[in-house]
C-alpha cells in the first residue's frame, strides 16, 4: 500500500511539469549557427580616459561606473572589451610584482577590491569577453607622476629611459622584456581572462618638433636590433600564453600604417617599422598573434591615409588570421576631425566586413565616445548589430566542441518563460539562446558557461515560434543546439 502515495505524488509532479511546459515541445529542427563577428571596444584607464572617471573614487563608485559601461556594451551587442590593466608598470588587479595603479585610488593605494576580477565576472555574466590590455614598456606617462613603493622605476632605475616627458623601461634590456613577460603571464595564470592585448607602444614615438635619428633613444642599438628584440618579445609572449592557456586570444593593435608609402600613395609622419621597432606584418604573417587590430583611425576618403586602402593591405597579409581594424569613434565631431559624422563609422564597419577573409570584426576607440553617444553613434551601432554574435572561433588554437544540451526544458510561467538544460561533452564557455521568428533565427542572449537556467520576460522572446540553446567552447567552437517549438 505504501507504493500508491508515491505513485500519486509522482503523477502530480508530471502533471505540474506538463502544465508548466504547455505550448512548448522539444523539436529536432535545424538551428543555424550563431553569427561570428568580433565587436570590441577599448576601455582605457591611463589618465582616466575611459574608466574610472577620476582617480580617488570609492570602490563602489568605480564598480558602478564599470557596470554602466558593460551594460551599454551588452545593450549595443558588443561582445568583447579590452580593459587596460597595466598602463604604467602598475596594476589594476592584485599583484605582488607591481603597485596599484595611480588611476584607481592613487599611486600604490589599494582600492579595496580587485578591479580585474570584478570586471571578468561581470563581463562574463553579460556574455562579453574580457581581454587584459598591457602596455609592456611604459613606466610613467609623465616623469612627474608619483608611483607606489615597489614600482620598477624605483627598484630598477638602471632600466629606465626618458623620452620627452615619458619614462620607459628600456626594451633593449633583456631584464625589461623578461619583467614585462613575467607580469603578463602572472595575469594569464591567475585570472580567467579571454585575451591578452598589446597596443602600439614599443619603442617611443618621435618627440614632436625634434628630428629623429637611430641614436635618439640612447641605447646604442640599431633599428634592426630593436626590431629583433620586439620580435622576440612578441613571439615569446605568444608561445608562453599558448603553453599555459591555449584558448586565450593574443592580439596586438599597432599603428595603422606599417611603413610610409605602403601601400602606394600612403603618407605618414611616423615610420612604425623604423621608429617603434614594430614589424606587425611579420607577426601576423608568421602566426605570432591570433588577430591584428591596426589603428585605422582615418577617414575613407583622404588618399594619403585611406581607410579602404590600408584595410585592404592589412587583410592581404595573412589569409588565415583575421584583421579586425581599430575604428576611431573618438574622432566623431572631435577637435581632431570636427566634421566627421557617425555615418563614417558605419561605412568603415561595412567595408571591413566586405574584405573579411575569415570572420569579420571591429574594435572601437574608445568606449567613452560610445557612452556619450557621439554624433548619434549608438543608432548606427544598433543598425549594424541587430542581433548578437559570438567572437570568431580560432581553430588553430583548439576546438573543444561542446555536446548538445541535454534535458532541454521550456516552461511557460505566464508572464515569463524559463529555459533549463544540462551540459554534455566538452565544457561550454558560454551559452547562446536563439529564437526563431518566422523562418529567421536570431541570437537573443549570451550566458556564462556555469549558468544552465534562465528566466526571461515573455515579452523578451515576443512571438518566437521556437527557442534553442547551444554551447560555445573557450575556442569559439559551437556545439549542436537543443530546440523547442510552440
Amino acid at each position: 500500500m505504501t507504493r500508491f502515495p508515491l505513485f500519486h505524488a509522482f503523477s502530480c509532479s508530471l502533471l505540474a511539469l506538463a502544465s508548466q511546459s504547455l505550448g512548448w515541445q522539444i523539436s529536432g529542427e535545424s538551428v543555424p549557427a550563431v553569427p561570428q563577428e568580433f565587436r570590441a571596444a577599448w576601455i582605457s584607464t591611463v589618465h582616466n580616459i575611459d574608466w574610472p572617471s577620476r582617480s580617488g573614487l570609492s570602490g563602489a563608485a568605480q564598480r558602478a561606473e564599470l557596470l554602466n559601461i558593460l551594460n551599454t556594451c551588452a545593450q549595443l551587442k558588443l561582445n568583447a572589451v579590452f580593459l587596460q590593466v597595466r598602463p604604467n608598470a602598475d596594476a589594476l588587479y592584485r599583484s605582488s610584482l607591481e603597485p596599484w595603479s595611480q588611476w584607481l585610488s592613487g599611486p600604490g593605494v589599494n582600492p579595496g577590491y580587485d578591479p580585474l576580477a570584478f570586471a571578468i565576472q561581470e563581463a562574463h555574466r553579460r556574455g562579453i569577453e574580457l581581454h587584459a590590455w598591457f602596455n609592456p614598456f611604459r613606466a610613467k606617462a609623465n616623469v612627474k607622476h608619483a608611483v607606489g613603493r615597489n614600482h620598477i622605476s624605483l627598484t630598477r632605475p638602471d632600466l629606465m629611459k626618458r623620452n620627452g616627458s615619458v619614462l620607459l623601461m628600456n626594451p633593449s634590456a633583456s631584464a625589461s622584456r623578461d619583467h614585462a613577460l613575467k607580469v603578463i603571464m602572472d595575469v594569464v595564470r591567475r585570472y580567467d581572462i579571454d585575451g591578452v592585448h598589446l597596443d602600439d607602444y614599443f619603442y617611443p614615438y618621435p618627440t614632436p618638433g625634434r628630428a629623429w635619428s637611430p641614436a635618439s633613444f640612447g641605447d646604442g642599438k640599431s633599428p634592426s636590433q630593436r626590431r629583433g628584440y620586439i620580435d622576440d618579445f612578441v613571439q615569446d609572449m605568444y608561445k608562453s600564453v599558448k603553453s599555459s592557456k591555449p584558448w586565450v586570444r593574443v592580439g596586438v593593435s599597432p599603428f595603422g600604417i606599417w611603413r610610409p608609402g605602403v601601400p602606394g600613395g600612403i603618407e605618414a609622419g611616423v615610420d612604425a617599422y623604423e621608429h617603434l621597432a614594430c614589424d606587425a606584418r611579420k607577426w601576423l604573417s608568421r602566426g605570432w598573434v591570433d588577430y591584428l587590430a591596426p589603428q585605422l583611425y582615418w577617414r575613407c576618403s583622404p588618399a594619403k591615409q585611406s581607410f579602404p586602402a590600408l584595410m585592404q593591405w592589412w587583410a592581404a597579409q595573412n589569409s588565415r588570421r583575421p584583421v579586425w581594424p581599430g575604428i576611431a569613434t573618438a574622432r566623431i565631431m572631435s577637435s581632431e576631425d570636427p566634421g566627421r559624422p557617425a555615418s563614417e563609422i558605419a561605412a568603415q564597419v561595412n567595408y571591413s566586413r566586405s574584405l573579411a577573409r575569415t570572420a569579420p570584426g571591429q574594435c572601437f576607440w574608445s568606449i567613452k565616445s560610445i557612452m556619450r553617444n557621439a554624433g548619434g553613434i549608438q543608432k548606427y551601432l544598433n543598425r549594424l548589430y541587430p542581433s548578437m554574435a559570438v567572437p570568431p572561433a580560432m581553430p588553430w588554437c583548439g576546438t573543444g566542441t561542446p555536446g548538445q544540451p541535454q534535458n532541454f526544458y521550456v516552461a511557460d510561467n505566464g508572464s515569463t518563460v524559463t529555459l533549463s538544460w544540462q551540459p554534455s561533452g566538452n565544457p561550454s564557455r558560454k551559452w547562446a539562446v536563439q529564437a526563431r521568428y518566422g523562418s529567421q533565427w536570431a541570437t537573443r542572449i549570451l550566458l556564462p558557461g556555469n549558468q544552465t537556467r534562465v528566466t526571461l520576460p515573455k515579452s523578451f522572446l515576443g512571438d518566437a515560434g521556437s527557442v534553442a540553446v547551444r554551447g560555445v567552447s573557450v575556442y569559439g567552437a559551437q556545439g549542436p543546439a537543443a530546440a523547442a517549438r510552440r
